[in-house]
């Protein structure tokens, strides 16, 4: 049924006002509207067009309208439309974002490794301590449900889930209300049996829709992310004798930044978590890698806010320039927070933002 802007204003209108009094709705009421400049006189016109379309009827002569079935029925109806409108255009921002990270990510790299004449690499974000913050369930078709999981750091995650019992709207507007109310704010660790065993009570023979849904948000908040490495000046290793003299370690350490788990593990063993957001440094053996005995790796976190953070990361000789790398290491990292994170955090003279952690002590390697 199609509404002009003007009837469904008013029907919303009378829609929610009912919802919190229970009593019928007369036209002075709705005049009060912020979102309606209408005459009462003009309002009792729309609601009798309404009335007649069957959307609101009158339950006794002299007093206000209520909704009819039909008129809960299209303003549910639209209700959904527009929230899995909200969650759509939500994950088109989001990719946009991340887009934009990316592109950023990729150009910041070879910054670095311009700048420093070594070899460098930068992960995507991370995301960690997550909380859940919103679940949009949607009906794809009779035997198909999409299951939209929103993560702190606003990460949109998707699943399809297939299903025994086929929904109707009423029923997945009823599963939303219920997931969300129980679960929205909660970690993985928060969400205990006795919610999940709530849950699949309310749920009826919707219970295992539960389970999947569940399933959904779990994957959505682990802490185990599909990370990207970016990298950038590798050749610059050959630009050292120290590091380019023997060919078997300077092709070991090229092929190490053509794989991804080497540079992960690479950061991972150098002091880099969630809780580390300062410069870390570790020299020749203390980096626990054959190819690597002769190099050192300066890392640092740059922390986009709402516990999302990544990790850079340059490698070069024994003899790299300390000074230097750690140096813009710093300003980078504090731009990044600026941009991205911890605005509320004012970065200090030396481009730190306050609270940040840091090793200033050169090649020396924190005990």
């Amino acid at each position: 049924m199609q509404l002009d802007d003007r009837k469904w204003t008013i029907l919303k209108a009378i829609i929610k006002t009912y919802l919190e009094t229970g009593e019928p709705v007369g036209s002075r009421t709705i005049s009060k509207f912020p979102d309606l400049n209408l005459s009462s006189a003009t309002i009792r016109n729309e609601m009798s067009d309404l009335e007649d379309m069957g959307l609101i009827i009158q339950p006794h002569t002299s007093s206000g309208r209520i909704p009819s079935d039909a008129g809960y029925r299209l303003y549910v109806d639209r209700l959904m439309d527009e929230k899995e409108a909200e969650v759509s255009q939500m994950k088109n921002m989001m990719i946009q974002r991340q887009d934009k990270l990316e592109m950023l990510l990729k150009q910041l790299v070879r910054y670095l490794a311009v700048n420093t004449n070594y070899a460098t690499m930068i992960t995507s974000p991370q995301y960690h301590r997550t909380r859940l913050k919103f679940i949009q369930l949607s009906i794809i078709d009779e035997g198909q449900i999409l299951a939209t999981v929103v993560t702190e750091g606003n990460v949109v995650k998707n699943r399809v889930i297939h299903i025994q019992h086929g929904l109707t709207h009423d029923e997945v507007l009823q599963l939303n209300i219920q997931l969300n109310s129980r679960l929205n704010g909660l970690t993985i660790e928060q969400i205990n049996l006795d919610t999940i065993q709530k849950l699949k009570q309310e749920a009826g023979i919707h219970s295992n829709l539960i389970s999947e849904v569940l399933d959904a948000v779990a994957d959505a908040i682990s802490k185990e992310e599909d990370l990207e490495v970016y990298t950038s000046g590798a050749t610059n290793i050959f630009k050292y004798p120290e590091l380019s003299s023997d060919t078997d370690k300077a092709s070991g350490l090229i092929e190490a930044f053509e794989e991804k788990k080497p540079l992960l593990s690479l950061l991972s063993q150098n002091g880099c978590d969630e809780q580390e957001h300062g410069i870390q440094i570790s020299i020749g053996r203390e980096l626990k890698n054959e190819n690597m005995e002769d190099c050192s790796v300066v890392t640092a976190s740059y922390d986009l806010g709402d516990g999302v953070f990544g990790k850079i990361g340059i490698v070069g000789p024994k003899r790299m320039d300390y000074d230097k790398v750690v140096g813009i290491l710093k300003s980078v990292t504090a731009q990044l927070d600026e941009t991205y994170g911890r605005k509320e955090s004012p970065a200090d003279e030396n481009g730190l933002s306050s609270g940040s952690k840091t090793n200033d002590r050169g090649p020396e390697q924190d005990e």
